[in-house]
């Protein structure tokens, strides 16, 4: 190694150690004049020396000319453990039954317990390989999560490379990312001043900004997001602890931050002393927490007690009752959806709740304002469900003026096309169904076209306005007719944004099939839906082929979301739609390789498989992708509805203990391969 070799990565070792001192351990040995001449240093070096940049240099994070470019376009990557979501209830009395519940399984009479505080963020799992920071993915559908590897990167409380010797080759951390209470306070004070809309609250504010697609490095430094972890994964079993505290520790030990205010807890009592103190507790915290949450701590029991389809059985989140407040109610203003479904909203005197200035609260619909009784001038209970989306709770009637303010009642006609409104006794609401002339469903439909999830065209509502106001624009397709001339008509308009905006349209004629099918709007098919639709149907013919009896055999689509399906196929304006459409290019079949989650032969249908251990001449992942692609489901714990398992080496003796006692057949891999000869031929 050279001499200008050695000093840069000595100063590279030197930062690292600072910004775990200060980001992690919250103890600066240095002062930042002195961290910032080093980094100078390191800049200067590696600006002379480029041959010796690393990507997970300190000077990599952010700001830096010489910054490690693999291209900006936003990727997804499939989870290598689903990320589960928690069963959470506001009720000590569900807590007990889960404590039971848990009892029973293990026949056990007591069980230790670890109780952490439930982090109010956005969820992430950040893998290293060989010690380094490789990628990062949100939580998405719990399958697959969204590449913001790129963001991560600028937060200093997460390190490039993990500290510790002799490190496996995988590890996996999970965790919370979360924009700390001053840091919110400063940057909504910042966008106040300069006519931004406010953020509403800090958990939104850090996943805005983890997926903030253009400079997200400087975004993301700039907003000084912090992180707290609490789940660790390794294909080294043995490097693993085996209890939840020892995995906390062992976090920490790595360089990342971990949360200290957890207890280990070997009754319910314990527990409930742990909650009660941090119900109130929470608000001296830096950081916003919503609740407790409630593991098993003996990792070796968590295989035995197993997961449903969306949540671990061996975990279980409390959350704190939302805060409440008494303001006065001064309006109703009544906002119609793209689907013509009209909501009204509360007007408040602001008020201070969980944080933040809440002014606006839903009120659902019209059964909800009948129930409250409400008038205009009222003194009412607001609080946030969730601590996040405010709602009105009750009324104080004793607080009541005598001189009663108007009845809030649901209008008759649509407030934005004049049309008489239609009550929809099945789904509780009321709505306009003008769908293709009233403007706030026109532009609404747009605006979920043009949205990052669907066909991420970059277009705000004010310019979706002004395209139907002023240029006439009536549907999606429409968009695809504007040119530079036509935009430059429009107030506001320069080149340079007419440029853009023309070429974002261009671009996105290349955005896949299942994007194009959420973007059109279809009532109950999310972005999820869409994806699994496409998946299985191909093409946007093909689906429209389908009946709704037919639909109805896929999975998660029940008679509502079929009906619903069918009935937008069956209207002809859609069809000239989506013909329109793809006469301007857009994607309606899918382009990609064959999904491997879309079954191609049958010769497991209806077989329910568990696969556990490791194999030879094929990874997990790979024989999990085989068992779908001939109909098979693959489940994660051993019940009597399981078909057989498949065992390779180092089978969790559980699963081995519970498929023996269940009599469940157990196949190792040269035994399946033989009973299925023909299953790799596709």
């Amino acid at each position: 190694m050279t001499g200008i070799e050695s000093r840069i990565e000595g100063l590279r070792n030197l930062l690292e150690q600072y910004e775990y001192e200060y980001y992690v351990l919250n103890s600066p040995t240095v002062s930042d004049l002195e961290f910032d001449t080093l980094m100078k240093e390191l800049e200067e070096l590696e600006v002379e020396h480029p041959e010796y940049i690393t990507r997970n240099s300190p000077t990599q994070r952010v700001g830096s000319e010489l910054i490690w470019q693999e291209g900006t376009q936003i990727k997804t990557k499939r989870h290598k453990y689903p990320m589960l979501s928690l069963q959470n209830t506001y009720s000590w009395e569900e807590v007990t039954e889960f404590y039971n519940r848990i009892s029973r399984s293990l026949s056990r009479n007591s069980i230790e317990l670890t109780v952490e505080l439930k982090y109010d963020g956005t969820s992430i799992s950040i893998i290293y390989e060989e010690g380094e920071l490789a990628y990062a993915l949100t939580r998405g559908d719990g399958i697959e999560g969204e590449d913001v590897t790129e963001a991560i990167r600028a937060i200093r409380s997460i390190p490039l490379r993990l500290r510790g010797d002799d490190l496996p080759k995988y590890i996996e951390v999970r965790g919370e990312i979360l924009m700390p209470w001053r840091e919110f306070e400063r940057i909504n004070a910042e966008r106040l001043e300069e006519g931004m809309p406010l953020f509403a609250n800090p958990r939104n504010a850090a996943a805005g900004t983890i997926k903030t697609k253009e400079n997200a490095a400087a975004v993301v430094a700039h907003r000084r997001l912090t992180a707290f972890f609490y789940y660790l994964y390794s294909e080294d079993v043995d490097w693993l602890k085996n209890s939840q505290h020892e995995r906390i520790e062992q976090i920490r030990q790595l360089g990342l931050a971990a949360s200290k205010e957890y207890q280990l807890c070997s009754s319910l009592d314990e527990v409930k002393n742990f909650i009660d103190q941090w119900d109130n507790g929470r608000h001296n915290l830096d950081v916003p927490t919503d609740g407790i949450v409630i593991k098993v701590d003996d990792y070796s029991l968590h295989d035995e007690l197993g997961t449903t389809a969306k949540s671990p059985r061996w975990a279980f989140a409390y959350k704190f009752l939302a805060e409440s407040a008494a303001t006065k109610l001064k309006s109703v203003l009544y906002q119609v959806a793209r689907t013509g479904v009209v909501t009204p909203v509360a007007i408040l005197d602001p008020v201070h709740l969980s944080g933040t200035v809440v002014q606006r609260a839903s009120l659902h619909n019209a059964d909800v304002i009948a129930n409250l009784d409400l008038h205009l001038g009222d003194i009412v209970m607001v609080e946030k469900g969730g601590e996040i989306i405010p709602k009105i709770t009750k009324v104080l009637y004793d607080k009541r003026d005598k001189n009663l303010g108007e009845k809030v009642v649901m209008p008759s006609e649509c407030p934005d096309c004049g049309t008489r409104l239609e009550k929809s006794d099945e789904l509780a609401a009321t709505y306009c169904p003008n769908e293709w002339g009233c403007p706030a469903q026109i532009e609404g439909k747009i605006e979920h076209f043009c949205s990052r999830s669907a066909m991420d065209i970059n277009i705000g509502p004010k310019t979706i306005h002004l395209l139907t106001s002023l240029l006439d624009v009536k549907d999606t397709a429409d968009l695809f007719e504007l040119t530079e001339d036509k935009l430059l008509s429009l107030p506001g308009f320069k080149d340079r944004k007419a440029k853009n905006l023309v070429g974002s349209i261009a671009k996105s004629k290349f955005v896949p099939f299942d994007r194009v099918l959420y973007a059109l709007g279809i009532k109950l098919v999310g972005s999820t839906l869409a994806k699994q639709l496409a998946e299985k149907h191909r093409s946007i013919d093909h689906l429209m082929s389908i009946n709704s009896h037919e639909l109805q055999e896929q999975d998660a689509i029940g008679p509502m979301i079929a009906g619903s399906i069918q009935n937008y196929f069956d209207e002809e304006k859609n069809i000239r739609l989506i013909n329109r459409l793809r006469a301007f290019g857009l994607q309606f079949e899918l382009q990609n390789s064959r999904s491997p989650e879309t079954p191609v032969a049958q010769l497991l249908k209806g077989e329910n498989i568990v696969v556990s251990g490791i194999f030879s001449s094929i990874s997990r992942d790979e024989l999990k992708d085989l068992i779908a692609q001939h109909g098979g489901k693959v489940t994660g714990s051993i019940s009597g509805k399981t078909s057989f398992v498949i065992a390779g080496e180092n089978m969790g003796p559980s699963k081995l203990v519970k498929a023996q006692g269940l009599g469940v057949k157990i196949l190792t891999e040269e035994e399946f391969f033989d009973t299925y000869k023909n299953i790799r031929d596709i």
